[in-house]
Formats: C-alpha cells, structure tokens, sequence
C-alpha cells in the first residue's frame, strides 16, 4: 500500500489491514506483511488494483 502511496506510513497500513479494509482476491486480509504475487487483485477504498511485478 505504501509502495501505491494509497497510505501515508506503515503504521496507517497496519491500522486499515488489521481495520478489515483491504481485500485481496476478494477475501478480507488482515495479515499484515502478505506476500503477493502476479495477478492479485487487491482492493482499498473502492479501487481495484492489479499486481503487475
């Protein structure tokens, strides 16, 4: 997320994932720290973003 700039620190990054309001694939992740891979679709604040790396 902060790789995005769609937070402002890792703390406020925690506090959202642990918060429930990112998804990945769909599924509420609350893991902080989740590796992700080519093609996951994660999604924050009503935007879907796609991992490309």
């Amino acid at each position: 997320m902060k790789w995005q700039n769609l937070v402002q620190s890792g703390g406020e990054a925690k506090i959202r994932i642990q918060g429930g309001e990112v998804m990945v694939n769909g599924c509420v992740e609350k893991r902080r720290g989740r590796q992700l891979f080519r093609g996951d679709r994660v999604t924050f604040n009503g935007n879907h973003y796609e991992v490309n790396l």
